[in-house]
């Protein structure tokens, strides 16, 4: 099958290329490397199936495609809040673009929202159905209500067009490709501990956060693409196994070895005080389930960070 990876060249999108090309689809990927990498799909040039696309999705270009995961965006507080007027146009105008390609083609369609749209939530945990509590004047809003309104656009075109189209709300994810200076907990974490360094902690620690593995991600992005029926539907996916930032952190020192302290900073503007998704949709639906168990995930992280700082102090 032809397949579009729109930022595939980033954290998800990158890993979702590899397993889409292990299971002998043709993928072309595409990205303006504003925060994607040309290094997380360097493995992948050699492939015969593979072709990279330097490209803003925000202006039209021309594909064939049988599928589109639509999963450019700026993903972290530092990149959205970097590039906010960026990350509204790609939510927006992008996905109005992907859409349009996914019409004309009569393609199957994915488009990647985030549990940020339910803001700080007063429901908890999150299901499908809730609404959300944004802000929608505050620095996260760039974020938040842009991939709200690229959920709109998507459910519109389902409606009006019949689009073979469907959501997925991505929570805290983690793993090998993240950025070293993405500023979300778990990037921050192992690449303070494997230097000693203190752990950043905004609040006191009491804070929930849920993280899912991206391997396990990726299988729930294919679940919810080609398993038939889910043509309009909005799925959670995310780990629902909540824990606090202060056990994050303790266990990161842990798994790191690492001397580090922990230093508390005052909280970020409307960060929210729990997130933890209910993913009963997806596995009834999609027979989804998690199969990497947290610490294994950090493991696997971990030595991926350690390794990519072995590589570049040797460079420096």
């Amino acid at each position: 099958m032809k397949v579009v990876v729109t930022g595939g060249a980033g954290f998800i999108g990158s890993h979702l290329c590899t397993r889409l090309l292990e299971e002998g689809h043709e993928v072309l990927c595409v990205d303006n490397l504003l925060t994607g990498s040309r290094q997380n799909i360097a493995p992948l040039y050699s492939h015969p199936s593979f072709t990279f696309l330097e490209h803003d999705v925000t202006q039209p270009f021309e594909f064939e495609a049988e599928a589109i995961f639509h999963l450019a965006s700026p993903a972290s507080p530092v990149g959205y809040m970097e590039h906010p007027i960026e990350t509204i146009l790609v939510n927006s105008q992008g996905t109005y673009q992907m859409l349009e390609q996914a019409k004309r083609q009569h393609a199957r369609f994915l488009v990647s929202s985030t549990s940020e749209i339910y803001g700080d939530p007063l429901v908890h945990p999150q299901h499908e159905s809730y609404w959300g509590n944004v802000n929608p004047i505050g620095p996260r809003a760039c974020y938040d209500e842009s991939k709200r309104l690229g959920e709109t656009l998507t459910m519109e075109y389902v409606r009006q067009y019949g689009l073979n189209a469907r959501i997925v709300r991505i929570f805290n994810t983690y793993g090998p490709n993240s950025q070293f200076n993405d500023g979300r907990m778990i990037p921050n974490f192992i690449t303070q501990a494997l230097k000693n360094e203190p752990l950043t902690i905004y609040g006191d620690g009491t804070r929930t956060r849920s993280i899912c593995y991206v391997s396990d991600l990726v299988e729930g992005l294919l679940l919810a693409m080609f398993t038939p029926g889910t043509m309009g539907e909005v799925f959670n996916l995310g780990n629902p196994e909540e824990h606090t930032v202060l056990e994050f952190a303790h266990t990161i020192i842990r798994l790191c070895n690492a001397s580090s302290d922990i230093l508390f900073e005052d909280s970020r503007v409307d960060d929210p005080e729990r997130r933890r998704p209910d993913i009963s949709k997806a596995r009834q639906l999609l027979g989804w389930e998690l199969k990497v168990p947290m610490e294994e995930g950090l493991r696997r992280t971990i030595a991926w960070f350690s390794n990519q700082s072995t590589e570049l102090s040797t460079v420096l």
